[in-house]
């Protein structure tokens, strides 16, 4: 139950560090100042690369229309919707593919 915790609390953070950053600039200028930089590329390809992860663990637990659901959320709202979906469901459905 603890680690369901932890990954919500880490989602609800995210999500407000998300709504404060859209109030201290716009986001597709800070988009261009980032893919800019070669740092910045860096940090977006390990960003779609934990999307490409999330997305498998999606495809491998939830039925197809959930798991697609839940691909379309991550493209919009970012690893908000992997710590929600661990918090919610994934933890069980790992433990249990584990398990046998």
């Amino acid at each position: 139950m603890a680690i369901r915790i932890a990954f919500a609390a880490v989602a609800v953070a995210l999500l407000g560090l998300i709504v404060w950053a859209f109030g201290q600039a716009p986001f597709w200028d800070s988009v261009a100042r980032v893919v800019a930089d070669p740092w910045g590329l860096v940090m977006l390809g390990d960003l779609y690369a934990g999307f490409v992860a999330a997305t498998a663990l999606f495809v491998l637990f939830e039925r197809r229309g959930v798991a697609l659901a839940l691909f379309v959320a991550l493209m919009l709202l970012g690893n908000v919707v992997t710590l929600l979906w661990l918090a919610w469901r994934g933890w069980d459905a790992i433990r249990a593919r584990a398990a046998g």
